[in-house]
């Protein structure tokens, strides 16, 4: 007869300072691992499940890696509620905590500061690529620029299938001429993780920006973002 399994070890019972909330006031948030930062958002952990919260959050990172084949924080940030709920413990309360922080560090991780001026495309994936790489579907962006192109905001205007995404031109210029921008630039997600330009983006650009010189907006520049690499068509030398 094999013993019983020994209960969680709560965090409560650690010496304070192995416990996560008491390392991060005192050290800061960067001296904890992933599996902390994941088991301060569960909070609890759940004794019927036989875990403690790090035991939650380490069994999560394991299953997440496991089910999409990627790195802990990759995994988590592209995790929907029903991935993150097939760990035992974790009910909805832990899943919407989870998510909220994933989709608050996403829009914290775009958010512009004020009066960034664009001069090269490096300038616009810095605060669009985080949130753009995660998407399993194509998103199209467009940034509205004034005449000294800073940027005045950006806009998604279209969500497509699994591989595409559908921009008309007014859904695009929409937002710009009500903002009265000088100028605009594009950009979409490759779910694929290649960023390399369609012939249908190709042909997408040039559309779009006739339509924009008819109405006295320029399109700069259309960015293809897939994964952690990018492609601009105006360096790629694609005439629009």
């Amino acid at each position: 007869m094999s013993p019983a399994a020994a209960p969680p070890v709560r965090i409560r019972q650690l010496p304070p300072d192995a416990r996560p909330r008491e390392r991060l006031l005192a050290q800061g948030p960067q001296a904890l691992s992933a599996t902390e930062l994941v088991a301060l958002l569960l909070d609890t952990g759940h004794p019927r499940a036989g875990a403690s919260a790090l035991d939650l959050a380490a069994r999560l990172l394991a299953h997440l890696r496991r089910q999409q084949g990627e790195a802990a924080l990759a995994a988590i940030s592209t995790a929907s509620i029903e991935d993150i709920r097939a760990v035992p413990g974790i009910g909805p309360a832990k899943a919407a905590r989870l998510l909220a922080a994933v989709e608050l560090g996403r829009r914290l991780a775009e958010a512009r500061p004020a009066r960034v001026s664009v001069a090269r495309p490096e300038d616009v994936v810095r605060w669009l690529q985080p949130r753009l790489r995660d998407y399993d579907r194509e998103h199209f962006v467009v940034v509205w620029l004034d005449t000294k192109h800073h940027v005045l905001g950006h806009e998604t205007v279209s969500v497509g299938g699994l591989d595409a995404a559908l921009a008309h031109p007014r859904e695009v210029f929409k937002g710009a001429v009500l903002r009265s921008a000088a100028a605009v630039i594009l950009a979409h997600n490759h779910p694929s993780g290649d960023p390399t330009p369609s012939a249908d983006d190709i042909d997408l650009t040039r559309r779009l920006a006739e339509a924009g010189r008819l109405l006295g907006i320029e399109v700069l520049d259309h960015i293809v973002i897939g994964g952690h690499r990018f492609v601009s068509l105006r360096e790629r030398g694609v005439r629009f």
